[in-house]
């Protein structure tokens, strides 16, 4: 077996698993899962009449490029939402079955092993742990950003020895955030493209959350290049129907941006033999020519947010994140930093299921940033959130 294998380390829903293991959990009530990032609001009808009507494509081989409809209807959707010039949907637009295969695989592609003595992967910290094990798996060294509230919970790019930047390969953003919801500006930006001007990296931006926002849609990668006048060179960008379009058993998502980038991974990926169905390929045509069902999954979980900060705002210091699903807490005093040992006692006493932040996160520069803090993602219906919320505040008090 590969030996990288061994350096992979457990997801953080193993890990939950384990600390939870014999808990016993508060009598007579029902469990509240909170804990993972997975949508709950229905599947779109749109989608799943087009995909009845479109199982022909199941007796087909699919092309990997995938089809000219789908891409078509994926540069309309970049040009609209992000105010750009229409992406050029026969090189700078490749669909993928979800993002988290197509940010794995990219890596597989993009990194050099013998560039230098050990290529560098950036991650912001905490992160999703899918960046770490595609760097891993690739012969990279991951490097950790602590996202930290001084800083907007952004990564410190001032803080990376220039030695790093040398032999540094590809840097991945995520935003909206996972799980801190924050979002980069446009300052962020500028300061990220002069760093890969200068040393020469690909910045990999995975902005599946991008359509779960509450006031002003968040800024893209390729939004950000053309507001600085600049192309995509280097940059390609990560989406997914998964929770725009509450459709994670889809597995669709695409990738944009550089051109010569994406004809390499395209290349990749005729050998990987990871094309989309023709028929889910038909249904997230669909669903990306359609932004009535985006809003009203939005409304949904505005009024999450408007019911559940403010029960947990004392206790927990909740607030609103910029954007995505999730809450980005802070534990009681009381367990002196502890989250874990705060989860398994919410499991016990309240029958309440939440991630612990560290689970999320690495030990870097002397700190673990996730250390102290809890993942609440709101995907439960409204009354379940509410319930969660009320029981967790009165635990915490």
């Amino acid at each position: 077996m590969n030996p990288l294998l061994d350096r992979l380390q457990p997801y953080p829903f193993q890990r939950l698993k384990a600390l939870l293991a014999g808990a016993e959990h508060g009598d007579g009530l029902r469990h509240i899962d909170l804990s993972i990032g997975e949508p709950k609001h229905p599947t779109p009808e749109l989608i799943k009449t087009a995909l009845q009507a479109h199982f022909g494509g199941l007796a087909q081989y699919p092309a990997t490029l995938g089809s000219a409809d789908l891409r078509g209807a994926i540069a309309n959707w970049l040009a609209q939402r992000y105010g750009i010039a229409r992406p050029d949907p026969a090189s700078e637009i490749l669909p993928v079955n979800g993002s988290r295969e197509a940010l794995f695989s990219f890596v597989q592609a993009v990194i050099n092993p013998g560039a230098c003595e050990k290529p560098i992967v950036i991650s912001p910290n905490p992160f999703y742990q899918i960046y770490e094990g595609a760097a891993l798996l690739a012969g990279a060294e991951p490097y950790y950003l602590n996202c930290l509230p001084a800083q907007r919970f952004q990564p410190d790019w001032d803080s990376v020895p220039a030695d790093i930047w040398q032999r540094t390969q590809l840097v991945f953003v995520c935003s909206p955030g996972n799980p801190t919801g924050a979002v980069m500006s446009l300052d962020d930006w500028r300061k990220l493209f002069t760093l890969s001007d200068q040393y020469g990296f690909v910045i990999a931006s995975d902005e599946c959350y991008s359509e779960i926002w509450f006031d002003t849609p968040p800024l893209g990668a390729l939004q950000a290049a053309n507001q600085l006048g600049r192309g995509y060179k280097r940059l390609v960008m990560f989406s997914s129907l998964s929770k725009r379009s509450n459709a994670p058993g889809l597995r669709s998502g695409f990738v944009a941006g550089d051109a010569d980038i994406l004809a390499g991974f395209m290349l990749y990926r005729t050998y990987h033999g990871s094309a989309m169905s023709a028929t889910v390929q038909a249904a997230s045509a669909a669903a990306w020519r359609d932004e009535q069902h985006v809003a009203a999954n939005r409304a949904e979980y505005r009024a999450k947010f408007e019911a559940v900060v403010p029960l947990l705002a004392k206790s927990l210091g909740a607030e609103w994140p910029d954007a995505a699903f999730y809450l980005w807490a802070q534990i009681p005093q009381r367990y002196a930093g502890d989250d874990a040992a705060f989860c398994r006692d919410l499991y016990q006493h309240c029958h309440v299921t939440v991630l612990p932040g560290s689970y999320l996160a690495r030990d870097a520069h002397g700190q673990n940033p996730g250390a102290g803090r809890i993942r609440l993602a709101l995907v439960a219906p409204l009354a379940v959130c509410i319930e969660g919320a009320q029981r967790i505040a009165a635990y915490a008090h």
